[in-house]
């Protein structure tokens, strides 16, 4: 993914794509300062946090232009996160996400609110960039109750 990212990038150089390019020198900025502050290994794995992290921050940007009633800014916003998507494994639909999350509450068999940070290890490990944590971290509060 990280070589696809170059080839994307140089592509988007050719076809005069601007918010294209923009995107993906922003990410490649984000993996270099993740490599270097952390000093981790550029990879995959490194590749998805970075573009999550990065979607992440653009939906928050998005919620912040809805309170301002700024629809040119939300567009652009999604632009940008459609663009980041094409660097994420392909995401798991709600109901494969349930039942991910099933087989994890059969494994860990959480008793209670006290269990979440077990569970949501569990389900980081298996649906990392595969689907929105948030959003597992919400169904595993609400099968918990």
């Amino acid at each position: 993914m990280v070589e696809q990212l170059e080839k994307d990038m140089i592509e988007a150089m050719k076809s005069k794509d601007k918010d294209r390019l923009t995107v993906i020198r922003m990410v490649k900025a984000a993996l270099k300062q993740e490599q270097i502050d952390h000093k981790k290994e550029v990879n995959d794995d490194l590749l998805i946090d970075v573009v999550n992290k990065q979607i992440k921050m653009r939906k928050d940007s998005i919620s912040e232009f809805e309170k301002g009633n700024r629809q040119d800014l939300i567009e652009k916003t999604q632009q940008e996160i459609d663009i980041l998507m094409a660097y994420l494994p392909e995401q798991l639909s709600t109901e494969e996400v349930n039942k991910i999350i099933d087989e994890i509450f059969d494994e860990v068999k959480p008793e209670g609110q006290k269990d979440m940070g077990k569970v949501m290890k569990e389900a980081q490990a298996k649906l990392k960039g595969k689907a929105d944590m948030k959003e597992v971290s919400s169904i595993i509060r609400e099968k918990l109750q």
